[in-house]
């Protein structure tokens, strides 16, 4: 008894020649000699030994070369060699043969797909019967044991469609690439690229369920009217669909014509990077973030006040010259801000070579410590009037004056009016 698989095989071809062949016309003599035709065509004894012949015209191929131009097969060299990977799955993070579990391709004359959809059909045991032939199970040896043939002869036959060459035949019409191999002959592999339309029309497949299940076609539906579900779908944008031999798909492979010749191209563009505006500290927040020369008026405005004699200066020179001090530290806070605010991003690496006193005033996770602590607020007070009279003198050169201790606190007592607001 043959597999209900092969049984269901034989009754659509059946099925089709007879649909094909009758007419209205015949009388019933004629209708029972064409089923007597029909039965004897597809008889194992007749469609077997022929199947064998022909299934040398296929070849099982994992990248089919005609994906590349469909002339490809056969040059003045011969055929093209099948390619069949079958490459272990790794966890590499590579979309690759292995990595993704497809069926195989197959190529060649098209009037012997049958033979293909014949060998590739899946048994009760889920092995297909070219699995079967190939390790001459019971029912291989059952399935050719036929009258009309030997059954070592069907076999070499069939498996000619999964044999592959020792002698490795390319062709001129496949894209090749010359590879280096770093040798001490700095050799090179001459590569040709092919396709590996297995993961192509398995994409096409994953893509196609994405966009037009049953569930996606209600939910989108749902959205059209407006109405509220608990659930969403996915969108897939920018999709680009590819044609290969338009109205003969079938001279290209059995998947590409399975598929009538489409494939889905997902958009190959570079990664958007987001532009960060502000430049993150890594050892210091001042020699990293802190440009003096973009607050240069508040430095210039701050000599001009104070190269005054003093019998100049008027009532209101302290004010005058706190208020540039104050644009300073005013400056610090905003860049504070803004650092503190890049931290708290999810994809921002805390960086462990700042100050202590640093960490403590920038890092989102310290702000208990920022609020129950004093010491590293003094610090910094003093870093910062430090700060302020180095940025004073990169920015007025040689005209800038020196500072005693004086001056250094009379600053210093202006920025630790904002130490609340340096927490």
């Amino acid at each position: 008894m043959l597999d209900p698989a092969i049984d269901a095989f034989f009754a659509e071809r059946k099925e089709g020649w007879l649909k094909k062949n009758l007419k209205a016309s015949m009388n019933e003599h004629e209708v029972s000699q064409l089923q007597q035709e029909c039965e004897k065509t597809f008889s194992l004894n007749e469609w077997l030994p022929s199947a064998a012949k022909r299934a040398g015209q296929i070849s099982i191929s994992t990248h089919p070369c005609t994906f590349s131009h469909p002339s490809a097969r056969k040059n003045k060299n011969g055929s093209v060699s099948a390619t069949i990977a079958h490459s272990q799955y790794a966890n590499d993070g590579f979309l690759r043969s292995g990595n993704v579990t497809v069926e195989d391709d197959a190529l060649g004359n098209a009037a012997a797909l049958d033979v293909y959809k014949f060998l590739t059909l899946q048994m009760q045991d889920h092995k297909t019967l070219l699995s079967h032939i190939e390790a001459e199970t019971p029912l291989a040896k059952s399935l050719l044991t036929i009258n009309t043939g030997s059954d070592q002869e069907l076999r070499e036959g069939f498996l000619a469609m999964a044999a592959t060459d020792e002698t490795v035949v390319t062709s001129s019409k496949i894209k090749q690439v010359y590879f280096p191999v770093w040798t001490d002959h700095e050799d090179y592999h001459l590569l040709s690229v092919l396709t590996p339309s297995g993961i192509v029309f398995e994409m096409r497949r994953r893509i196609d369920n994405i966009r037009f299940s049953e569930q996606t076609k209600a939910l989108r539906d749902l959205k059209r009217k407006g109405e509220y579900s608990e659930i969403g779908f996915k969108e897939i944008y920018g999709i680009t669909t590819i044609g290969f031999w338009g109205t003969k798909p079938q001279n290209i492979s059995v998947l590409n014509n399975q598929n009538a010749g489409k494939a889905h191209l997902l958009p190959s563009l570079p990664p958007v990077i987001n532009i960060r505006e502000t430049r993150l500290p890594s050892k210091n927040f001042f020699a990293d973030c802190i440009n003096p020369w973009h607050i240069k008026e508040a430095f210039e405005a701050f000599h001009g006040l104070i190269i005054l004699p003093k019998d100049k200066r008027g009532s209101r020179f302290s004010e005058y010259r706190d208020n540039r001090i104050q644009e300073y530290v005013d400056h610090i806070i905003i860049m504070m801000w803004k650092i503190r605010r890049a931290y708290e991003q999810d994809d921002v690496v805390l960086p462990t070579k700042l100050a202590k006193y640093q960490q403590t005033w920038l890092f989102p996770n310290m702000q208990q410590q920022r609020d129950d602590l004093d010491d590293w607020l003094l610090v910094l007070i003093a870093e910062i009037t430090r700060q302020f009279i180095a940025g004073y003198n990169k920015v007025n050169g040689k005209k800038a004056l020196s500072f005693g201790n004086d001056e250094f606190n009379a600053i210093a007592e202006i920025v630790a009016k904002n130490k609340e607001l340096l927490r």
